[in-house]
């Protein structure tokens, strides 16, 4: 073979491998193309041409045309945002209130939250939505029981906002980080909480002397009525004393020391063996 057809030859050789890499090329291209991974949690929008498919694609692998259909993930787990409500009150005063707000979209939901609200709805709708809410429960609430009565206002406020937003979206909780007043509301509202701990301190006192008191009351007279029955028992059966002389004595018998007209003696008879017999030996003597 001559130079020129050699030439040729790795020519067209050359040819047939470049076209064999683009054709490689391409058929990656259009694989990749073709196909879409959705991640765990989420839901995927297809959209072609700027047209949004109306079936949503589940989580995992799948194919889509290529170049001209584009697969948007949204998320359906559960998120936390941040919201500010300024309220006012019943007796016109300004409350700002922090929002901790817990929501998701809901799996059935997320093809029109994302062609009514671009998937982000909460700027658009859950913020607005739970502001209001707050806004007419607290209108009905004076500051003082707004301060108080956190959890009965969010209970309230998070049944309004679910009413409010249906079922495009779902509310799982509101938590209230922060009531924010003015220093004057704040300064009157202590002032008014400890005089009603001082009132309520005052009247727990007073309660407790009355118990005291009647519990002295009930006391004495527990004690009268034991000593009128005891009087009562000593007057109908006067033997009673003597028998209770004999339960309580020792064993020891007292000696009775002293003239028939002076004054008497008690001693015990163990502890005086030797002034008993001397004294015997004398009442001898006078008998003989």
């Amino acid at each position: 073979m001559n130079p020129i057809e050699q030439f040729f030859n790795d020519a067209k050789n050359l040819h047939k491998s470049i076209a064999l890499a683009i054709i490689i090329f391409l058929v990656i291209v259009i694989a990749t193309g073709g196909t879409f991974i959705i991640p765990p949690g989420h839901r995927g929008i297809l959209v072609t041409m700027g047209k949004v498919s109306p079936v949503f694609a589940p989580e995992g692998f799948g194919f889509k045309t290529p170049f001209i259909t584009d697969v948007l993930p949204i998320s359906i787990r559960q998120q936390t945002r941040t919201a500010q409500a300024d309220c006012y009150s019943s007796d016109l005063q300004q409350i700002s209130v922090e929002l901790k707000i817990l929501y998701r979209i809901s799996e059935t939901m997320v093809v029109k939250i994302f062609q009514e609200y671009s998937g982000d709805p909460f700027d658009s709708l859950i913020a607005p939505r739970v502001s209001e809410a707050f806004k007419e429960v607290t209108a009905l609430q004076s500051a003082e029981q707004i301060v108080k009565k956190r959890e009965e206002i969010k209970t309230k406020a998070l049944v309004s906002a679910r009413a409010k937003i249906g079922n495009l979206l779902v509310i799982e909780d509101i938590v209230i980080q922060n009531v924010a007043l003015s220093k004057e509301l704040e300064s009157a509202i202590e002032a008014k909480m400890v005089q009603e701990q001082e009132a309520a301190k005052a009247k727990f006192i007073q309660q407790k002397a009355e118990v005291e008191a009647n519990t002295a009351i009930i006391r004495a007279k527990g004690e009268a009525e034991a000593i009128r029955v005891r009087g009562r028992a000593l007057q109908d059966s006067p033997g009673l004393v003597q028998l209770q002389i004999v339960e309580k004595w020792n064993g020891i018998s007292p000696l009775v020391v002293g003239a028939g007209s002076g004054a008497n003696i008690l001693l015990p008879i163990g502890n005086q063996k030797g002034f008993t017999g001397a004294f015997l030996g004398r009442e001898s003597d006078k008998i003989h």
